[in-house]
């Protein structure tokens, strides 16, 4: 008698984003989670925006708890994940493509003006070339004054990295404070068309119009069907015509030349 063994394949079930963090640092989830909440995420974050940040540290392969990458409420709602220079130099030198970093700084009259960095890779025979000037990216902030050309080449940098290797998702923290620092300048909307036409009318003109010989509506008597003006086109015309000679010419003109 021979014996018959089922073999049943079990798919492998994607374990969650949290899991997954938590065993790749040796930590249990809850315990993982309540530390990366607590030092590296800002304001109130939900459970999905949590899992959202997880993914994009994950996909990045940087760690929350050296800071390589934190979170911050955005201005529009949710987080912004936060890469400091630290996660931006492993990211770009985890690259297999990458076959060099250069940075020029171009001096003008002794002062420091811009920063070019070239990122090289293998599979390329030119590389990517990103200027940035101190003139568009300092701000006045202590950093800046201290170490203006650190901050400038961390700029050309990242920028460059961007254009190299496609990163999206993510943002240093100066790029970070200078959204958060814009001022919303959208105009406020005011009531539409509609709305204006169907407010009360008052003696008072409306926009756009001038009280000129105008007469309120509530004083003013409508017209009836019998109480329309009539007028004979050709009575008008020969009136019109009086006293004016017709031109001279040939009577094949063209209707209305004459």
């Amino acid at each position: 008698m021979t014996e018959q063994t089922a073999v049943v394949n079990l798919e492998r079930q994607p374990r969650s984003v949290l899991v997954d963090m938590s065993t790749r640092y040796g930590m249990e989830p809850a315990a993982f989670e309540a530390t990366v909440r607590a030092t590296v995420c800002k304001g109130q974050v939900s459970r999905e925006e949590f899992a959202a940040f997880l993914l994009v540290a994950k996909e990045y392969r940087l760690n929350p708890l050296t800071k390589e990458i934190y979170a911050f409420p955005a201005k529009g709602g949710g987080i912004q994940p936060i890469v400091s220079i630290d996660g931006w130099a492993r990211i770009i030198n985890e690259r297999p493509e990458l076959d060099g970093i250069e940075f020029d700084d171009m001096i003008v009259d002794g002062e420091l003006f811009a920063v070019t960095c070239k990122i090289h890779r293998k599979d390329r025979s030119m590389p990517v070339c990103v200027t940035e000037y101190l003139s568009e990216c300092k701000r006045a902030t202590d950093v800046w004054k201290q170490w203006p050309a650190r901050m400038l080449r961390h700029k050309a940098l990242i920028q460059c990295a961007r254009y190299a290797f496609g990163f999206s998702g993510i943002v240093d923290p100066d790029e970070f404070e200078r959204m958060e620092s814009v001022r919303d300048v959208t105009p406020r909307r005011g009531p539409d068309l509609a709305a204006r036409l169907a407010a009360p009318a008052d003696d008072h003109p409306a926009e756009g119009f001038t009280a000129v010989n105008s007469e309120p509506a509530e004083h003013a008597s409508p017209l009836g069907d019998d109480d329309i003006p009539t007028f004979d086109a050709e009575e008008v015309g020969a009136s019109e015509g009086q006293g004016a000679e017709a031109p001279a010419g040939d009577d094949d003109g063209f209707p209305g030349d004459r």
